[in-house]
């Protein structure tokens, strides 16, 4: 069997595509991986043993100079994702079993055409639940088309949703669509989504409530890191009492330096020494003393499990790892669907959800006290006892099983 994966985003997007196809090959399948070029994608689905085809413009120098909320340029980044689609994830997909699709709108409803053309399987999977319609909750606002903030009847924001995602992308897909003999489509979120996406997060961390949508809850698509930590990290790691790491991912902060500034004062006040993740904010030490040490890429999983807790921008990645390690969290949210996995963490109790994204000395203080109590260490140890380590697997064999069925 051929499977074909389309993913555009993020690390968060790329590391459970990469886990997933690691499952399928270890089940005999041929897997290839079409995503964004950037570096760090490349070397690490090199490290695992999956083909990477080059897809679209790299996504750092995008994350990175795109002011936050702007809709300015996002209708050519929008065509041009589509168009990386039709072109390369088509040319990819050619003679495949199964097409599975991850990431932005423009990206999955294209992939969806390419499959449909091409008469394979198309499953559209999401690694968090906000963009997924659903009774309980309100559609996170599309970038310049903001929701009316009083309305309250959730099913008809999101009828509104998917009004707003045609005018966005619906010419712009109808027109490929065309090109290659397809009808339009009057959904696009709906036809990218389908009747029955998968949802690959935890069922602990994120519970799916049933709605009309028919959701398949795979779990989430975990890949077991063997990387060693850096010799100079894992002295650092020896040289004292565990660290508080900070660190936004691929997240841009407005302030890189004013923050870890503010980020180390404040775990400092907690007698804790820290590890800053420079992240693709670039974030940088504020002095010389020997109780900070700056990390780039590393492997979380063994990182996150000798520290005293995690603060962290509250991506779904990184939530889950250091949930899945049982390491105390304090998110704070930028964006996105982090606001999200900010509550799941208070909820679950195994840390402290920021107010707002841009923290204090103080208000960090507050929500570090409470990270640090042996309470907050308990509770996040027996979480991770519950997190299930088998989403890609199980993923896995039920794509080999529809694919078998046809």
């Amino acid at each position: 069997m051929r499977v074909v994966f389309s993913t555009y985003g993020s690390r968060g997007s790329v590391e459970p595509t990469a886990a997933l196809a690691v499952r399928l090959r270890e089940l005999g399948a041929e897997v290839r991986v079409c995503a964004p070029p950037d570096e760090e994608f490349a070397e690490r689905l090199a490290e695992v043993g999956v083909a990477l085809v080059p897809t679209g413009a790299p996504v750092r120098p995008l994350v990175t100079t795109v002011t936050p909320g702007s809709a300015a340029g996002l209708a050519q980044r929008a065509a041009d994702l589509m168009a990386a689609q039709f072109d390369t994830v088509a040319a990819a997909a050619e003679g495949c079993d199964a097409l599975v699709a991850t990431g932005p709108l423009p990206a999955t409803a294209g992939a969806r055409s390419v499959a449909e053309k091409l008469g394979v399987r198309y499953v559209h999977a999401s690694h968090q639940p906000v963009s997924l319609p659903s009774p309980y909750r309100r559609p996170p606002a599309r970038r310049g088309r903001p929701l009316p903030p009083d309305a309250t009847d959730n099913r008809a924001l999101w009828d509104l949703d998917a009004q707003i995602a045609n005018t966005m992308f619906g010419e712009e897909l109808n027109t490929r669509r065309a090109s290659i003999g397809l009808p339009p489509v009057d959904n696009v979120r709906d036809y990218a989504f389908t009747d029955h996406p998968w949802l690959a997060t935890d069922p602990v961390l994120s519970p799916w409530q049933p709605t009309d949508l028919d959701v398949v809850q795979t779990g989430a698509w975990l890949l077991t890191d063997e990387r060693p930590l850096p010799d100079g990290l894992a002295a650092f790691l020896e040289a004292g009492t565990p660290p508080v790491y900070v660190g936004f991912g691929s997240t841009p902060m407005s302030a890189p330096e004013d923050f870890v500034r503010t980020a180390v004062e404040a775990i400092r006040a907690q007698g804790r020494r820290v590890i800053v993740s420079r992240g693709w904010a670039d974030l940088a030490l504020i002095d010389d003393q020997d109780d900070c040490f700056a990390v780039g890429e590393v492997n979380h999983q063994a990182l996150f499990r000798r520290t005293a807790a995690v603060v962290h921008h509250g991506s779904a990645g990184t939530t889950t790892t250091a949930a899945w390690v049982g390491a105390p969290q304090v998110v704070v949210p930028q964006g996105a669907d982090q606001p999200y996995w900010a509550g799941r963490v208070t909820d679950l109790g195994i840390g402290v959800a920021h107010h707002g994204p841009t923290p204090t000395a103080e208000s960090l203080s507050v929500a570090l006290r409470t990270a640090l109590t042996p309470e907050t260490r308990a509770r996040a140890t027996t979480v991770a006892g519950t997190v299930r380590t088998d989403g890609a697997t199980m993923a896995a064999k039920l794509l080999l099983d529809a694919v078998n069925r046809v």
